[in-house]
């Protein structure tokens, strides 16, 4: 799935609901998820990482929707490498 594709499913899935709830919330369950992905990577299972991921990705694209931005056009800076040097890898100090 690519990004305007998950970003598209999430928004038709959730995003009544994320909205009401405001940016400050969907803010916060992205830290929250970000938290469980973090513990499932020091001490859970590549399934337990892999979910955990994907929640962080869903939330990122709840979050992405609600500020009417683009995740596509967001990590296109990333497209040739490094946004400041645009090495691969990057050769920043």
């Amino acid at each position: 799935m690519h990004l305007d594709e998950l970003q598209d499913v999430i928004a038709r899935t959730y995003g009544e609901r994320d909205a009401a709830r405001g940016t400050a919330s969907t803010v916060a369950w992205l830290c929250e998820e970000l938290g469980e992905l973090a513990q499932a990577v020091r001490k859970g299972t590549v399934d337990d990482q892999r979910h955990e991921l994907g929640d962080v990705l869903a939330w990122v694209a709840s979050l992405a929707h609600q500020l009417d931005l683009s995740m596509s056009d967001a990590v296109a800076r990333y497209a040739d490498g490094c946004p400041r040097c645009g090495a691969q890898p990057c050769a920043c100090p």
